[in-house]
């Protein structure tokens, strides 16, 4: 079974840009892998509050993994870090914390945000730097020997620069950076149903979806951007 591995700094940040490529991929069979660094404990708590401060990290873990069950992700690795404070995480720390994972789970693609965090939240970045650093590592046999044999992905994806209404434009395939447009209306219900679950972030997904008049189109596509291309033929 293939495997595909999401990296990500909060929850809800595996829904918003990827739940429908994640249901494709599962209907194809493929196994999906979630990292999440952080619980967004910094993040909204809903209004009117649907917790207080201090438990919003348990409420928004709880979310995550109803939205992960919904869409039928294998497997979710915590890792711990807090919201709004990933960017000072210790490199080496996260660097080994990947490669574990990368090693254990032997993804053949990799999701991630673009280097500027699509919208440069400073969490967004770092993981993004943090995700493209361990691909690196982990195929590098003088990282880390103690967590097992290299191993290398075929490929490393951003997420583009494009809105979710401006993914329904039916111009993306022309934007700059868009290198993979994905139909994935057939699995637009489970997408609703995925960002319905994160509970406390009604506002942004209020915003950025359940707001727009034409929602079923903007449910139905999502876009990716290459970063680390499948290797040449002859490598």
């Amino acid at each position: 079974m293939r495997t595909a591995l999401f990296i990500y700094a909060h929850p809800d940040d595996e829904t918003f840009g990827a739940a429908g490529t994640i249901a494709r991929l599962r209907s194809k069979d493929w196994r999906v892998v979630l990292a999440c660094a952080t619980l967004g404990e910094q993040g909204k708590c809903g209004d009117p509050p649907l917790c207080d401060r201090e438990g919003l990290g348990a409420a928004r873990e709880a979310e995550l993994r109803d939205a992960a069950c919904i869409l039928d992700i294998s497997e979710i690795h915590l890792l711990g870090y807090r919201d709004k404070e990933l960017a000072s995480a210790p490199p080496d720390e996260m660097r080994r914390k990947l490669v574990a994972i990368l090693r254990a789970e032997q993804p053949d693609l990799v999701f991630t945000f673009d280097p500027n965090g699509f919208n440069v939240h400073p969490d967004h970045v770092a993981i993004s730097r943090f995700a493209s650093d361990a691909v690196a590592a982990a195929a590098d046999a003088r990282w880390y020997p103690e967590l097992g044999e290299p191993h290398e992905v075929s490929e490393l994806l951003w997420n583009t620069l494009l809105e979710p209404w401006q993914e329904a434009s039916g111009n993306a395939r022309d934007a700059a950076g868009v290198d993979v447009v994905l139909d994935v209306s057939a699995y637009a219900e489970k997408k609703e149903a995925a960002l319905r679950a994160h509970r406390t972030q009604h506002k942004s997904v209020e915003h950025h979806f359940f707001s727009k008049p034409n929602l079923r189109q903007i449910l139905g596509v999502e876009t990716w951007r290459y970063a680390w291309p499948r290797p040449p033929q002859s490598r």
